[in-house]
């Protein structure tokens, strides 16, 4: 059989089980003896990303779901994009043809303009800031469950850690915004991201995640930009040689759930589901932290050149990414305005 027609009905295959796991249809068990439950037990599949973190925060959740369930609520795994990219599994979920998933706000901020807020540069200088403030603050509470209402079919479980984004450049070290003139920077299709590259002097180049290791392969680009969990998972350091962290923009995983099944749930099952979800997201947060803090060894034993930027060098790209006027920008595009100005009020607060 032709190569992409076998591919082509793998595909339809994944995407028919993701559809039956979000369900449950099709992926009960009736059980009656042993230490089975007896009944229904519900399979939740989940669109995931390609970082070691959110992988493993996922099956921390598998576990600790069907503890707190009593083995009648699990979850099932489609990993490293194998359902599309970010904007393909919020479809998804969104039509209920797999439960939940697993995307970065910037690439779901177009069906979703209020998640723009986490695509200003240096708006978070730590991750306690994006815990406490940008997530469970009162503004972050107001981004994070607004999807609720301007998406009424998905429903927000929480946040995990995607992190600050960082730099690789195939050839050229970067310690200061001139070291960018002309240099073709992948980004993602984000009008905010391409604005704030632009104005640092670089040339922002919008492209498929999926197209991103060939690209930087054969020198379509010059360098890109993404979390250290990323850089990693991906294998981009092997291609790289330089890696800069520049820490210009916090990115974060939204977690969601169809909406449907969330309301076909039971109040102890929503409990069950939600209780062990906070646990898992703690959990993805030290693995992540971990990831970054065996990072520097990682890189160095493969032949990277790593740059951890000064406070000067950094403050530099801040007042250069400043031209960008990025603070109005996503204040145009978001739904709720006023919500970026009360966060940055509270984070200025409590700095």
């Amino acid at each position: 059989m032709d190569k992409r027609k076998v591919l082509a009905l793998v595909m339809v295959l994944v995407l028919v089980v993701g559809a039956l796991a979000a369900c449950g249809g099709g992926s009960s068990t009736s059980t009656g003896g042993g230490d089975e439950p007896a009944g229904e037990v519900i399979k939740l599949g989940i669109g995931n990303v390609t970082t070691d973190n959110g992988k493993e925060a996922a099956r921390k959740w598998q576990e600790l779901l069907e503890e707190a369930s009593g083995g009648t609520m699990t979850i099932e795994h489609y990993d490293d994009n194998s359902l599309g990219d970010d904007k393909a599994r919020f479809e998804l979920c969104k039509n209920g043809d797999v439960a939940i998933v697993v995307g970065a706000t910037g690439n779901l901020a177009s069906d979703y303009p209020d998640y723009y807020i986490y695509d200003m540069p240096y708006l978070f200088l730590n991750k306690e800031e994006v815990y406490n403030i940008g997530f469970n603050g009162v503004s972050g509470k107001k981004i994070v469950d607004g999807i609720n209402e301007h998406v009424p079919e998905v429903h927000a479980l929480g946040m995990w850690e995607n992190g600050f984004r960082n730099l690789t450049t195939t050839n050229t070290p970067v310690e200061s915004p001139a070291d960018l003139g002309g240099l073709k920077i992948r980004t993602m299709d984000n009008e905010i991201h391409i604005a704030v590259w632009r104005a640092l002097g670089a040339n922002p180049t919008p492209m498929s995640f999926n197209e991103l290791y060939t690209a930087l392969q054969q020198g379509t680009v010059d360098g890109q930009e993404n979390p250290i969990g990323i850089i990693l998972g991906n294998g981009f350091h092997d291609v790289e040689k330089y890696i800069v962290y520049t820490e210009h923009v916090y990115s974060p995983y939204a977690v969601l759930i169809n909406a449907n099944l969330w309301n076909s749930f039971t109040d102890e099952q929503r409990e069950w589901v939600q209780s062990t979800f906070d646990e898992a997201t703690k959990y993805d947060y030290e693995v992540s932290q971990k990831i970054e803090d065996e990072a520097d060894a990682t890189f160095e034993a493969n032949g990277n050149v790593v740059t951890h930027l000064t406070a000067d060098q950094k403050k530099a790209f801040q007042e250069t990414a400043e031209a960008a006027d990025a603070l109005s920008k996503i204040q145009a595009l978001m739904l709720h305005p006023e919500v970026a100005q009360e966060m940055v009020d509270e984070l200025n607060a409590a700095r």
